[in-house]
């Protein structure tokens, strides 16, 4: 995984289409238990280097019950992105994240995970890459049914604060998912 690793943080497959020269952003080892596959970095995280190490990032923490050192420990929590670097920003936000390097790396990592028992699979670019062999729903429907995809998938949101209108609209969600994934989470963990 190491050498893996090594050769995605000096990716530039996608580097003439990027804002920003390539940053790849990723924490995850062949150990990790739980593996958090989200969209791509947001300007923030290009900036640090670190996975998470934002807004969204503290609402995702919060969800999941747990601290900064249990998140950033490999061991418990590998963070797969679908792109590894900052898109740019789009009209609505920021840009989908760059293909490239899922097609490129993502097979290639999951063959080298041996421990894992929970895949996170945040918001519709994750869900409907890795559930595509199943009939097409929309996030909400699926988050709903999220019962359907275990023990291999936990469907979350996105935990963005541009989200804030999807929650106030689906209260149900941190009423009843949430304590259900804390629950799965720190059953996993212990």
């Amino acid at each position: 995984m190491e050498s893996t690793l090594k050769e995605i943080r000096k990716c530039q497959i996608c580097s003439d289409k990027l804002p920003h020269p390539p940053r790849p952003v990723l924490s995850i080892s062949s150990h990790s238990i739980i593996i958090i596959i989200g969209q791509a970095p947001g300007a923030v995280v290009h900036r640090t280097g670190k996975p998470w190490d934002d807004k969204s990032g503290e609402r995702l923490r919060k969800w999941l019950n747990v601290d900064n050192d249990s998140f950033y420990n490999t061991s418990n929590f590998g963070i797969l992105p679908m792109g590894f670097c900052y898109p740019g920003k789009g009209k609505s936000g920021d840009l989908p994240p760059r293909k490239e390097c899922t097609s490129a790396w993502h097979e290639l990592i999951i063959s080298q995970l041996n421990n894992t028992a929970l895949v996170l699979l945040i918001g519709s670019y994750a869900q409907d890459y890795y559930l595509k062999h199943l009939p097409k729903q929309n996030l909400t429907s699926r988050v709903k049914a999220y019962k359907n995809y275990l023990p291999d998938y936990f469907v979350l949101p996105h935990p963005s604060p541009r989200n804030g209108i999807w929650l106030k609209k689906n209260d149900w969600f941190e009423k009843e998912v949430i304590p259900e994934l804390q629950f799965l989470v720190k059953n996993t963990l212990t």
